[in-house]
């Protein structure tokens, strides 16, 4: 009985050691191609929009070939309808800022559920807006499932 414990027991370790070091490989895969993964959380477009595109802009031009995924809901979609601009600078146009975004691979997500509660129809947003069922379903799956980071502007 001790000697087929101790085998099973060895296997176990193996096995173990080599999940690890297949786990530690592929995290530093993930570092060398530079492949980081951000979700942006805004849910209030009049405090969060104009500097969060700031954001997204600044951290493409220092990391590149990071993947964003910006998630809005609640006041947060706003900044995703149609003829959208900065009530404090009626200058900055959102369309433009997401279009230019949206060329550089950052995609854009609307919560279902806030269309529904605020009787908003899809067709009301740009053409760079896509849809989710909810907002914050889709930021904890990010986060826990796909390996996103969390940032909130």
């Amino acid at each position: 009985m001790g000697i087929q414990f101790r085998k099973l027991a060895a296997r176990r370790n193996i096995l173990a050691a080599a999940l690890a070091t297949a786990g530690a490989t592929a995290w530093a895969q993930d570092k060398k191609s530079g492949s980081d993964k951000v979700v942006y959380h805004i849910d209030d477009a009049a405090h969060q929009a104009t500097k969060g595109l700031r954001n997204i802009r600044n951290h493409l031009d220092v990391a590149p070939t990071t993947q964003i995924i910006v998630v809005t809901h609640a006041d947060g979609v706003d900044f995703l309808m149609e003829g959208a601009k900065d009530a404090k600078n009626p200058n900055i146009d959102y369309a433009s800022l997401v279009s230019a975004l949206k060329a550089r691979g950052v995609r854009f997500e609307v919560c279902e559920i806030t269309l529904r509660n605020r009787n908003l129809k899809k067709d009301q947003f740009i053409m760079d807006a896509d849809f989710t069922p909810s907002g914050v379903v889709r930021i904890g799956q990010l986060q826990n499932h796909e390996g996103f980071a969390y940032l909130k502007p």
